[in-house]
């Protein structure tokens, strides 16, 4: 079977790889693969949120997402390096509300079963000395993050390896079983997954409603560096009613993020941004304004109306989407990939993705 997937981000490169695992032939269709929202992501992956408790549905599919990343990187790393770390993750609260917050998050993750342990100011200063004060902080010990550029050409390697095809440029129109590429050339396919993101309902050819409309949600992202890396392990850092999560690479990066902001296809970088972020750092890691100033950048997350992610059959017979993963694309990569293999394979998915198909919105 001769599979095609538009969108050479982190949830289509997946997709490839899990397919091209199974022996189908893949090609993947991207101007400028791993480029995008996943390139700008910190790749932090926390343990569930108190935010999530009113939504079981999207609970269950991080969660099923969480269990399966250890077995999906160590696959993946026969091939090359995936930048996985499972470390810790801190949640550190710098007002009383944010104490309470962690309250909620400790009765949350205990429900699911996962590790915990509640620190102490003192206690958060052992863990991450360059941290402000903390009131308090919760440590999630089996969890941790990703670096989604060294992620995504893993699987770019892995689908190479495997005998699948990069095609670097962009998919105009979809007809009878071919894709349409911005040279006029087409590629024929067996099924289509389109996973491109903000991108994907652009592409021309399908009724309409079949793909709803992915809207584009900037975020700008700071990286700073320093030797030896600033904090130990991934933070969130909680006050006035708002988040700063703070993501360490082994090498020296840390990654801040991030902004939110509905500016359409906007993908500059502002200043605004960058001082919004430099600001909030500071607050929380004063040595902050010492670090080297590595880079800023934004990406587009994909939102889908219902701010959820679309993974599935359309109405179109052969044609399956896999898009509108908003802020949770890299943490939900393991259990869209598969879930997205078996409906090609003509198996039935994990349940929990069943929630999430693209039906809901015809």
């Amino acid at each position: 079977m001769n599979t095609v997937v538009v969108g050479g981000g982190v949830i289509g490169l997946a997709t490839a790889w899990r397919a091209a695992l199974r022996g189908i032939t893949v090609t993947v269709i991207d101007p400028a693969p791993a480029s995008k929202a996943s390139h700008a992501s910190a790749g932090m992956l926390p343990p569930g949120h108190e935010e999530l408790l009113k939504q079981e549905h999207v609970l269950r599919l991080c969660m099923t997402s969480r269990d399966l990343y250890p077995s999906f990187v160590a696959e993946l790393e026969e091939f090359a390096p995936a930048g996985f770390r499972r470390d810790g993750v801190l949640d550190a609260a710098f007002d009383e509300d944010a104490l309470q917050g962690l309250e909620r998050q400790e009765a949350l993750q205990e429900s699911l079963g996962i590790r915990t342990q509640r620190l102490g100011p003192r206690e958060c200063s052992e863990l991450e000395p360059n941290l402000a004060p903390a009131l308090g902080g919760l440590l999630s010990p089996d969890d941790g993050s990703v670096d989604p550029r060294v992620l995504n050409a893993a699987l770019i390697t892995a689908i190479e390896a495997l005998g699948g095809t990069v095609v670097r440029r962009s998919a105009v129109r979809v007809g009878d079983h071919t894709v349409t590429l911005d040279n006029g050339d087409t590629v024929t396919f067996d099924r289509l997954v389109l996973a491109a993101g903000c991108w994907t309902h652009q592409i021309e050819g399908l009724p309409e409603g079949v793909i709803p409309e992915i809207r584009p949600v900037k975020g700008q992202i700071l990286r700073l560096h320093s030797d030896p890396p600033v904090l130990n392990v991934t933070t969130r850092a909680f006050s006035k009613g708002s988040s700063l999560y703070l993501v360490p690479r082994l090498g020296g990066e840390l990654v801040i993020g991030s902004t939110y902001e509905e500016r359409g296809y906007d993908e500059t970088v502002t200043a605004d941004g960058t001082f919004g972020l430099l600001a909030r750092v500071t607050e929380v890691i004063p040595s902050a304004g010492t670090l080297r100033f590595a880079e800023i950048s934004a990406g587009l997350r994909p939102g889908s109306p219902d701010d959820l992610p679309v993974i599935g059959p359309t109405t179109v017979p052969d044609v399956y989407l896999a898009s509108g993963h908003f802020r949770m694309g890299v943490q939900l990569a393991p259990v869209t990939a598969d879930a997205m293999v078996s409906y090609l394979t003509d198996t039935d998915p994990d349940p929990v993705v069943l929630p999430f198909t693209p039906l809901r919105f015809s």
